[in-house]
């Protein structure tokens, strides 16, 4: 009993941290655009978020929990997972970086599954990395086609006033599916690993959902503060294509059950509406940095995770 607690203590420090780390991914187009302040917007992401996770956080919980390591892996190993990757995450919000949490998640549970000899189902990983290369590119390729259909259509609008309401109107709702598609894939990664342990699938969808919530209240301004400024400066029609677009990518994958990153998502279509106004408007240091992070996490993390899991099996 003693170690369902743990992991169900572990699970919720993941929640927590992917919740602080991705929240930013959610509302930082919007708050960066100044149409949205950050208390507004963080109450809408904590709302969706466990929306999201309940109605359809299901399938990539699955993925996570059974999909990637074949066999049941005993407690200390998806303690080890699940510490690995929380811990990681921390410190990238920490410093302001908006990682992969679907990365650092999936690299903890292949290193714990290495470092028990359990078999790894390298044909579901390789298509999981494939989605983390085309993702994206397809949501910039997405942000870039929103922005110039979405400019046509409001550009009949000939009344400014409202030009503005319907900016205001799409931001808000932008803002509340990319945190609904949050919860729907997000939540099996900070869960997902102790769905084989027979704990009902709607209290721990339930559980990751609402650490997600309380991650993103109180820790999630560092990262906003970063993709809503620290890539390109964004109106506030650059800021709707751009969450819409992540929202749509993100939320597809989760229906396939695919656990992919918010993060890679938002920051592909924020080049792609940055790309509009041409690439002496995106800050290619910065971008290359969080790139450098997407190729370190699950690495890293894989790496900790094994680490911990046999300092763990040396003590006991």
């Amino acid at each position: 009993m003693w170690q369902l607690i743990v992991l169900f203590v572990a699970g919720a420090y993941v929640g927590w941290s992917v919740g602080a780390n991705d929240a930013g991914d959610c509302i930082g187009t919007s708050v960066g655009s100044g149409l949205l302040s950050y208390r507004r917007a963080i109450v809408l992401v904590a709302l969706f978020v466990v929306i999201g996770a309940l109605l359809q956080g299901k399938n990539v919980m699955e993925t996570v929990g059974k999909g990637i390591v074949t066999v049941e892996l005993p407690a200390a190993a998806i303690f080890a997972a699940m510490f690995s990757a929380g811990l990681f995450v921390t410190l990238a919000t920490f410093f302001k970086l908006p990682v992969s949490t679907s990365q650092a998640i999936v690299g903890g549970v292949v290193g714990v599954g290495l470092a028990a000899g359990a078999d790894v189902n390298l044909s579901k990983l390789v298509t999981i990395a494939e989605v983390w290369v085309i993702c994206p590119f397809l949501t910039g390729i997405l942000a870039f086609v929103f922005y110039h259909g979405l400019a046509f259509l409001l550009r009949r609008l000939r009344r400014p006033r409202l030009w503005d309401h319907a900016l205001e109107v799409l931001l808000i709702l932008s803002a509340c599916y990319v945190s609904f598609s949050l919860g729907a894939n997000d939540v099996g990664n900070s869960v997902g690993p102790i769905a084989n342990l027979g704990v009902s699938p709607t209290w721990l969808l339930l559980l990751g959902g609402v650490s997600l919530a309380v991650g993103a209240l109180t820790f999630g301004r560092r990262v906003t503060e970063t993709v809503g400024g620290g890539i390109v400066r964004l109106d506030p029609l650059s800021a709707v294509c751009a969450q819409a677009s992540a929202a749509v990518a993100v939320h597809f994958f989760s229906i396939l059950g695919i656990p992919v990153s918010t993060t890679q998502a938002i920051v592909g279509a924020v080049v792609g509406v940055g790309l509009v106004k041409g690439m002496r408007a995106i800050k290619g240091q910065r971008v290359a940095g969080i790139v450098v992070g997407w190729i370190g996490t699950p690495t890293t993390s894989g790496l900790v995770a094994f680490g911990v899991y046999k300092l763990i099996l040396f003590v006991m």
